[in-house]
């Protein structure tokens, strides 16, 4: 599996890189336009990472007016 992020939200970054998933440094093997190595299992990290994007989404939601929740949360994210 190859994921190719253009512009990657520097939290969601933030949160691949605490969940443990491995991401390229600037090796000259590095395939053009790969952000993370998915040469290994990310079973553990993946559910890590989706606790920690849900646990940022609720804090968001606790804070936020209900109408405004997921405009919030979208903009945290630097979704459109």
């Amino acid at each position: 599996m190859k994921l190719k992020v253009k512009k990657m939200n520097e939290r969601i970054r933030f949160l691949a890189e605490k969940a443990g998933f491995v991401f390229w440094g600037s090796e000259e093997w590095k395939p053009e336009g790969i952000v993370i190595d998915w040469s290994c299992d990310y079973s553990k990290e993946f559910d890590t990472f989706v606790e920690l994007i849900v646990s940022e989404c609720a804090e968001i939601a606790d804070k936020a007016e209900p109408y405004k929740t997921s405009d919030l949360i979208k903009q945290h994210f630097g979704v459109k």
